[in-house]
């Protein structure tokens, strides 16, 4: 029974990322999302899209990252993709993911440390297609919100195609259509 109260605390304190707040608003509404939101988000549109990565993956696994890769932003704070890419930040989340997953019962949090840590490295075919996955949603929002997240953040149009391109690590054809609709943006002035 201890184990079950130790999976009831971890799952009491993962509540925590509905409190996190990112830096875009989901399409149509004018709140900023908060990362539990984004998390569901990812995963659904890992499942409609899983046809369309580069390389065989296992949805299960990529599923799995995608449902924790942000855990650390409990402790962290979120921050834009643009400017998230520093050893301070990323020794952050690293913490935090740590602190969450030893919440749990000794051996339970291993499996997912170690997803989290192959989600961060980028290599495996289920990371490159976790990571262009997590890409997506950032991009509909601000391609359907006039561009506020890339406006208030002061992002140049080419740090978004040099960021994003790299969805096509994970997916050719997803990125082939993205990168069409962010040269639409550019043309019509919200990028």
């Amino acid at each position: 029974m201890q184990e079950i109260e130790q999976v009831l605390a971890f799952i009491i304190e993962i509540e925590k990322l509905k409190n996190v707040i990112r830096k875009t608003k989901p399409v149509g509404l004018d709140r900023y999302e908060n990362a539990a939101e984004h998390s569901w988000h990812v995963c659904l549109a890992a499942l409609m899209l899983k046809d369309y990565a580069n390389e065989a993956i296992n949805i299960d696994r990529v599923i799995k990252m995608l449902l924790i890769h942000d855990l650390g932003e409990i402790d962290a704070g979120d921050t834009i993709i643009y400017a998230s890419e520093t050893p301070e930040i990323k020794r952050a989340e690293a913490n935090g993911i740590k602190r969450l997953l030893a919440l749990l019962p000794e051996g339970c949090g291993d499996e997912y440390l170690q997803l989290w840590y192959e989600f961060e490295a980028g290599e495996s075919a289920d990371a490159k297609y976790a990571k262009a996955i997590d890409r997506v949603p950032p991009l509909l929002h601000n391609l359907h919100g006039n561009g506020h997240s890339w406006s208030a953040h002061q992002v140049s149009k080419d740090r978004v195609f040099a960021v994003n391109s790299r969805i096509s690590q994970g997916s050719v054809p997803l990125w082939q259509v993205l990168e069409t609709k962010l040269h639409g943006a550019v043309a019509s002035g919200i990028l």
